[in-house]
């Protein structure tokens, strides 16, 4: 697969699921990989608002995604500002 921008939790549920599948993996089979029920995966593929950071990145391990992160381009009137740490948060 190709680069996609994620904007919005609402993204990631049929993302992970195309990745899931390009990866030939069940859900039952990726679950069991993740160390939780199919169910619990299902819901996660069809609302994944609320996944944790830990957990999406093992997802993305096993199936051989990269999470890469970028600053958005700057536009005119719109400076950004370069991060400061934790202050921001």
């Amino acid at each position: 697969m190709s680069p996609y921008t994620v904007r919005t939790a609402e993204q990631l549920p049929a993302l992970l699921k195309a990745f899931r599948k390009q990866a030939g993996l069940t859900q039952g089979q990726l679950a069991t990989r993740l160390g939780m029920t199919q169910q619990t995966l299902s819901a996660l593929e069809r609302n994944a608002q609320k996944v944790s950071a830990e957990r999406l990145l093992h997802l993305l391990g096993i199936l051989g995604v990269d999470m890469v992160l970028q600053e958005k381009p700057a536009s005119p009137g719109n400076e950004s500002q370069p991060p400061t740490g934790e202050a921001g948060w």
